[in-house]
């Protein structure tokens, strides 16, 4: 793919840049689609780099993490995918889509501006929750086309990537689903859930039981409505994952080591995932692909990179081990190559 000059600009976070991603009409006839491509600004061009994907009700806004890599080695690139976050048009409804696929356009872009901007580099992926989804079902359509080489993908990184359904488990039956289906054909905007009063939101933002500053219209406390069409979309691609997939490269997948439930108590939602359901993360992981590394983080929150002090910088210690492995393995790989 030939990428075309980007032209960054100054971003919403001090010391980053911005450039926007033209996609076109939507597909769900919610006007012209944009993506963003976000990058550290105060970084050069490296055979190292990351691409970060957010989840959903979520947008790049930890600088932390991007410091983490950095600190590595990687230049650091995330993008706000369409709909969402800076990406976000007025008239259309926040992240939503009846197909994942949808994604593949412009993590694919950004790659390529990625590559074009460091030459010779390898680039590892990154996804969180409904990010870690898309990013895995998007890598493995890229190894059966065979162009995992060519848009030099080189490893994985999932942080509590959400794999199936949350809650009773009449909701993962094959009849909820074909339900889910018929009713998202009528109805794709439909809302199955509405916002909440604040919830797992409550213990990440500064204002209330966080330590995290970001913009509440981007990632709202209560979360953004979920729609037919949309977890139309989601349930199909957990089942094509639940299938078995096959990324094709190193992967490590980070997780809670317990869920607890989601209440109007902040404490009680500081020590644990308070959004999915981390058995089921433990139960799928196995289907992303082959040279996985899986590791629950004692106390973790759902995103493991915005827990309490303790179990953040407990996952940051085991990204960086295995950022160790991934650069040997990049070392050893290329060396067999010569």
């Amino acid at each position: 793919m030939t990428a075309a000059r980007a032209e960054w600009a100054d971003d919403v976070l001090p010391g980053y840049q911005q450039t926007s991603l033209a996609l076109g009409p939507d597909p769900d006839g919610e006007g012209d689609l944009f993506a963003t491509l976000v990058r550290r600004g105060d970084s050069a061009p490296t055979a190292h780099t990351v691409l970060a994907v957010h989840g959903f009700t979520d947008y790049f806004f930890n600088t932390e993490l991007a410091d983490q890599f950095a600190g590595h080695g990687f230049r650091f690139y995330a993008l706000d995918q369409h709909k969402c976050g800076r990406s976000w048009r007025d008239g259309q409804t926040p992240h939503f889509t009846t197909d994942l696929a949808r994604y593949d356009r412009e993590l694919e872009r950004a790659t390529a501006i990625i590559t074009a901007e460091n030459p010779g580099t390898r680039v590892l992926v990154y996804g969180h929750s409904a990010g870690g989804l898309i990013v895995s079902l998007w890598l493995d359509r890229v190894r059966r086309r065979k162009a995992t080489a060519a848009l030099s993908l080189a490893g994985l990184v999932l942080n509590s990537p959400w794999l199936d359904l949350h809650g009773p488990a009449i909701l993962r039956t094959r009849l909820t689903s074909t339900a889910i289906g018929a009713l998202s054909r009528v109805g794709k905007t439909t809302v199955v859930r509405g916002t909440g009063k604040g919830g797992y939101g409550l213990t990440l933002h500064r204002e209330y039981h966080g330590e995290f500053e970001y913009n509440l219209q981007w990632k709202p406390l209560g979360g953004f409505p979920v729609t037919f069409g949309w977890i139309h979309a989601i349930r199909r691609g957990q089942a094509t994952l639940h299938r078995g997939l096959d990324v094709g490269m190193p992967n490590l997948i980070l997780r809670s080591d317990h869920s607890v439930r989601e209440t109007a108590d902040p404490a009680t939602m500081q020590r644990g995932d308070a959004v999915l359901d981390v058995t089921q993360i433990a139960r799928w992981a196995g289907c992303i692909g082959n040279h996985s590394t899986v590791v629950p983080i004692p106390d973790a929150k759902h995103d493991v990179f915005l827990s309490l002090a303790e179990p953040r910088a407990a996952a940051y210690r085991e990204l960086g081990r295995w950022l160790d492995f991934y650069l040997a393995h990049l070392d050893t790989a290329t060396a067999g190559r010569e």
